[in-house]
């Protein structure tokens, strides 16, 4: 009888040690569940993720920020470094032009989002305006937008998403040490403002058509992309063809601007400047050196000056306001590096005090200063349209 009840009695014990078994595995299933539903998911945390770095080109906030990313990896390390470098650039830059950075706001657009296991790999488009303000306080507050396309990975570690890497085409990216600073005085022999006697030449001869100025702004506002001011919903005129991952679409905008039937300045497509609908443009129509030699060899513009940061925007005796003082809206600036043209953009302003505001793509620019996001090595060619 005795072996009987002992074997009830051991019955017993092994239930009660399978309900208690149950009984944790639901309790650590639930824990999980609840952490779970607790933790930030990948959108959450990019949104999280943008905005303190918005906020960084404001107010310098680096521990924050690096506590997003993961130091060890360098691919993410170089990112942070990026993220941070923008920031003291923006800033530098602003004190040497006599402003301050009063004000940064962003939102993002998710493209796409995709996780798998502790990874997840996003697209998605930054619209950003920034608002600074001149040292007068009599002048009231400016603002202006950036927008960019980024490719980001994220790797989970203890729970929490972190950068690994990121690739954006930054119109900001610079090292502070490299900005020019403003004189004076600046030495007007430096200036290469004449043409070569063949563009002259060809200037004379060529009969020039109605440039639509106030059209040509109109369109380069309404088509700016993604940055902040922009029209259209932030997006690209659909009638042209997108050439940010071929090479940079910013000289495809600017013909699009001067060139546009419909909307823009309406320059007539001649001389192998051209665009054919569903095929895309011609040479001269979206790479930098070759349309900066069409405009000046075919009569449409004329090069007003080209120099360094100095040159072009100090008073000398050619120019005693300057050579920026020229730039009327609907013009264009060409910016050269290492004797090529890298970049154009459109002359869309002036801000409160007069500087130079232009817009651009890659990365889309919204009355953005003339000369942020670049160096003391770059030189400037401001073209003037003819009208």
């Amino acid at each position: 009888m005795n072996d009987i009840f002992r074997g009830d009695h051991d019955v017993t014990t092994c239930r009660r040690i399978v309900l208690s078994f149950i009984c944790m595995v639901l309790a650590f299933a639930g824990s999980a569940a609840a952490n779970s539903a607790n933790a930030e998911d990948p959108a959450q945390f990019l949104e999280r993720l943008f905005r303190l770095r918005t906020e960084n080109l404001v107010k310098e906030s680096t521990d924050v920020l690096t506590k997003l990313y993961l130091p060890r990896e360098r691919v993410s390390r170089y990112a942070l470094e990026h993220e941070l470098r923008r920031g003291q650039y923006l800033k530098a830059w602003a004190a040497k032009r006599g402003i301050e950075i009063i004000g940064a706001e962003s939102k993002i657009r998710v493209v796409r989002l995709r996780t798998e296991g502790n990874y997840a790999k996003a697209g998605l488009i930054q619209t950003l305006k920034i608002t600074y303000a001149y040292k007068e306080k009599e002048l009231s507050p400016q603002a202006f937008g950036i927008g960019t396309r980024h490719a980001v990975t994220l790797r989970q570690e203890n729970g929490k998403w972190h950068v690994l890497r990121e690739w954006y085409t930054d119109p900001i990216d610079e090292d502070s040490s490299f900005i020019p600073a403003a004189s004076a005085q600046t030495d007007e022999s430096a200036i290469e403002g004449a043409l070569p006697e063949a563009w002259v030449a060809n200037q004379k001869k060529a009969k020039r058509p109605r440039y639509n100025r106030k059209a040509a702004v109109e369109y380069a506002d309404k088509y700016a992309g993604a940055a902040w001011g922009a029209g259209n919903n932030n997006r690209y005129n659909k009638k042209y063809l997108d050439y940010t991952y071929l090479g940079g679409d910013c000289t495809n905008y600017a013909s699009q601007v001067i060139g546009d039937k419909a909307e823009g300045g309406g320059l007539p497509m001649r001389g192998g400047w051209y665009y054919r609908y569903k095929q895309g443009g011609s040479t001269s129509w979206v790479r930098t050196d070759a349309f900066k030699n069409f405009l000046l060899y075919s009569g449409y513009a004329r090069l007003i000056a080209r120099g360094s940061y100095d040159e072009v925007a100090k008073p000398t005796s050619r120019f005693p306001e300057g050579a920026l003082a020229k730039l009327q809206p609907g013009d264009l600036i060409a910016y050269e590096l290492g004797g090529d043209i890298d970049h154009f953009s459109v002359v869309t302003a002036r801000d409160v005090k007069g500087y130079v505001l232009v817009n651009s793509h890659t990365g889309d620019r919204y009355h953005v200063p003339w000369d942020l996001g670049w160096d003391k090595s770059t030189r400037f060619w401001l073209i003037h349209l003819n009208d």
